[in-house]
Order: structure tokens, then C-alpha cells, then sequence
């Protein structure tokens, strides 16, 4: 009976046929990285406005979700975000000009 399976073309076909998921079925597909460091970044630019090693991780994941987005996706949300974490470094370093000390 095992010989009679490995030749039965009906279950090589089955077993040799793949079909990938399409996004259209099934949109949890999309990348969700953009969205994520839009979000980190935002929360970075709030802490920034007191640590400068916030408001310069906060441009660097502004920076990942601009360089991950697609063109469909709102670029209003991205501009705020990039324009928010530019404006924590610069208000950052107005509050202290001195530059950011090593941790060491």
C-alpha cells in the first residue's frame, strides 16, 4: 500500500502545487514596520524635548518608517513625525548647547 501512495499521481500533484497567500485575501500581510517607528519615533520626540539621545532616536526612526513606507500611505502622518523629532533635536540643543557627553 506505501509504494501505491508514492505513485498515485493525484497525491504527488497535491503534494508538489503551491499556491501563495495573496494580499488581496488576506491584508494582515502588510509590513507593519512604518507604522511601528512612526510610532516610536513620536514617543522618542516627546522624550527628546529632556534627553538628547531621545530626540536623536526619535529622527533615526522617523528616517526607518520614511525609507519603509509606500507611496499609497498618508505622508502627512510621516512629515508630522519627521518635523516632530527635528524640532526635539533642535529644541534639545537650544535648552543646552553643550554637546551629548560619552556614557562612559
Amino acid at each position: 500500500m506505501s509504494t501505491n501512495s508514492i505513485t498515485d499521481p493525484r497525491r504527488q500533484n497535491k503534494i508538489l502545487r503551491y499556491k501563495p497567500p495573496s494580499t488581496e485575501t488576506n491584508p494582515t500581510l502588510e509590513d507593519p514596520t512604518p507604522d511601528y517607528m512612526n510610532l516610536l519615533g513620536m514617543i522618542f520626540s516627546m522624550c527628546g524635548l529632556m534627553l538628547k539621545w531621545c530626540a536623536w532616536i526619535a529622527v533615526y526612526c522617523s528616517f526607518i518608517s520614511f525609507a519603509n513606507s509606500r507611496s499609497s500611505e498618508d505622508t502627512k502622518q510621516m512629515m508630522s513625525s519627521f518635523m516632530l523629532s527635528i524640532s526635539a533635536v533642535v529644541m534639545s540643543y537650544l535648552q543646552n548647547p553643550q554637546p551629548m557627553s560619552p556614557p562612559w
